[in-house]
């Protein structure tokens, strides 16, 4: 080196044009490099330097921190302005409305490009079709979601149904509800779906609630955020996203925000306390996603009518700058009246990103929408900055989830798959831990036949029920079926056929096998429960709601009465069971319904009834 040092020493000392014939040479030994041992390195031995490979984070809010990646980046920079905001829109989805339905999906996933789409009614294979082909069809791979509370059997056909909350309010492990979190999560990666919009950690503490009501854990805050935080961590921790609903708290209200705009008069004080501490616990436990009612809290946000989905001082002020919020905000359906009977469609999406939620779910109009959302831009009401960012954590959000390797969906075994043995054993596990005992005077249960006739009567059934069918496994019964809107002629007639019986075991169901707000049955109907609720042979076994007692009277004065909280297969086989002493009772109330039956009450013993004291039928 020093004697080249030397030799271009005394070029320069030259003239200029001496100069010029070595500026060639000059150039090469300038592009040259040594590799540190005194090899010189020519251009084309030069090895380019190795990318480095995307790294999963280790959680969803990580991924999200730090949304930029290769994958993310390069699909980023294929999006329009207009397919950046459609990024941030989920639509609606059946699998049940035919061809010409099927066929609107598609444009909207082809036109607009939008980022996702929640699942309804229909059934697994028509909805695994489906999927496959409207991802094949995506420029972008689509979020999946559904809103599920109780598994995909709450929207499918062919498939298995957990109970609702309040049931799962009245089981003491919590386990149980982490386990079934478990099962959904694999019913939803079966299915190629991602976010599951559940679980409901709304504190329910109004009995008049018209919305939330059974779909609520309860009205105790440290229950309900122990068992939305094992129903979370069930599906989180294998691999489906849950999402926390309905941010700030939807438990005490007499308004279905479906109709209309529900109001929450509480000081901010009161919020602090008891809705929002779900919410903390689950934000400081990672939960991927939130979903923000449509409600006009006036404490946290005094704008006249003003849906919380469109605050900005609660969705951004409260939730992503006061709790420190990272992971996805969704809005609650924007095609609900909560929010739609102030705010147009489109002006209602956009005012829903300027407020700082992160997607918009069930759109009135794609269309509409997007053409808001770019003239708030254009307005400088909302950054394209902003909706970059947001564009680029939905992508992040679908690359953790693995879309950026995105395979169809297998549909052989399909059925077989979401219908395993385990969820059969979890469900049954559920239903026995959950049945509550409200009354056992005098040791009334367990019923012994000891040469009595015993009468089981279906309140609200066209044939024999499930229960009805149980129970002559522990005895010889006579089945009787009354209509809810039984009238006067037809009460007498059973109140007859029933006169010569010991025992009469009465069940009293909804409409259907899910729970129900009202049961609606007739003044003659009702005034037969109470009768029979004031006999002494009487056993009353209410599979619904556990706020339903109140549409009758006297349930207070039952020798025996069981809370089942609804009428699926599982819980009426092992009320037959709980009934004939083969079952422990176990379970609590999770709400208070009146001063006969508040939160927490439940007749509970470690072995099953008939080792305890002896009926006196």
């Amino acid at each position: 080196m020093a004697e080249i040092t030397l030799f271009f020493r005394s070029i320069v000392t030259q003239k200029p044009f001496i100069l010029l014939l070595f500026l060639p040479l000059l150039f090469l030994l300038a592009c040259d490099r040594s590799d540190g041992s005194g090899k010189i390195i020519t251009p084309e031995e030069e090895q380019p330097l190795e990318q480095q490979p995307w790294v999963r984070a280790a959680n969803f809010i990580d991924a999200l921190k730090n949304p930029s990646s290769p994958w993310v980046d390069s699909v980023f920079n294929t999006l329009t302005p207009d397919e950046r905001i459609a990024q941030l829109i989920i639509i609606e989805a059946f699998s049940d409305q035919g061809a010409a339905y099927e066929a609107d999906v598609m444009r909207l996933i082809q036109k607009y490009k939008v980022g996702g789409m929640i699942y309804f009614q229909g059934g697994p294979v028509r909805q695994a079709k489906l999927t496959n082909k409207y991802q094949a069809a995506s420029k972008v791979p689509l979020l999946i979601t559904m809103d599920a509370e109780t598994g995909v059997g709450m929207r499918l056909d062919s498939a298995v149904q957990y109970p609702y909350q309040q049931l799962l309010g009245a089981v003491a492990d919590n386990g149980l509800i982490y386990r079934m979190g478990a099962e959904v999560a694999e019913e939803f990666k079966r299915l190629g779906m991602h976010v599951n919009f559940a679980p409901v950690a709304d504190i329910n503490n109004n009995p008049n609630n018209p919305i939330i009501s059974y779909r609520s854990f309860g009205e105790n805050r440290l229950a309900v955020t122990a068992k939305s935080l094992a129903f979370m961590r069930g599906m989180q921790e294998n691999g489906i996203i849950a999402t926390a609903k309905h941010f700030p708290g939807h438990g005490d209200t007499d308004i279905d925000s479906h109709y209309d705009l529900p109001i929450i008069p509480h000081s901010r004080e009161r919020l602090d306390s008891l809705e929002l501490y779900p919410f903390r616990t689950l934000i400081e436990e990672g939960v991927g996603g939130i979903m923000v009612a449509h409600m006009h809290i006036p404490a946290l946000d005094s704008t006249d009518n003003l849906p919380s989905t469109l605050s900005k001082p609660i969705v951004t002020g409260l939730l992503k700058e006061k709790l420190n919020y990272q992971g996805l905000i969704f809005t609650d359906a924007m095609v609900m009246k909560g929010v739609t009977k102030y705010f147009p469609s489109g002006e209602a999406e956009a005012r829903a990103l300027i407020a700082g939620n992160d997607v918009l779910e069930r759109l009135n109009s794609v269309l509409r929408a997007i053409r808001a959302i770019k003239k708030a831009v254009a307005d400088g009401r909302l950054k394209q900055e902003e909706i970059d960012r947001r564009c680029k954590r939905m992508l992040a959000a679908k690359q953790w989830l693995g879309l950026d390797n995105y395979k169809p969906i297998e549909l052989d075994n399909l059925y077989e798959d979401l219908n395993p043995p385990a969820a059969d054993s979890t469900n049954r596990a559920l239903a026995e831990a959950a049945l509550t005992l409200l009354r056992n005077k005098n040791g009334a249960l367990p019923v012994r036949q000891r040469n009595k006739r015993i009468a089981a009567v279906s309140f609200g059934a066209v044939r024999p029920t499930a229960f009805q069918r149980e129970l002559k496994q522990y005895a010889t019964t006579k089945n009787f079926i009354i209509s809810r809107k039984a009238k006067a002629k037809e009460v007498k007639q059973l109140k007859q056929q029933l006169q010569t019986y010991d025992v009469v075991l009465v069940a009293l169901y909804g409409p259907s096998s899910s729970p129900s707000n009202r049961l609606g049955y007739s003044k003659e109907a009702a005034g037969l429960v109470q009768e029979l609720a004031n006999q002494k042979r009487s056993v009353i076994v209410l599979f619904d709601n556990a706020y339903t007692i109140n549409q009758f009277k006297g349930l207070e004065n039952s020798r025996a009465f069981v809370l089942a909280y609804q009428a699926n297969f599982h819980v009426q086989e092992a009320a037959a069971k709980l009934i004939f002493g083969e079952l422990p009772a176990r379970g609590k109330l999770p709400v208070t319904v009146n001063k006969h039956f508040g939160y927490g009450d439940g007749i509970s013993k470690d072995k099953p009834l008939l080792s305890q004291r002896q009926s006196i039928f």
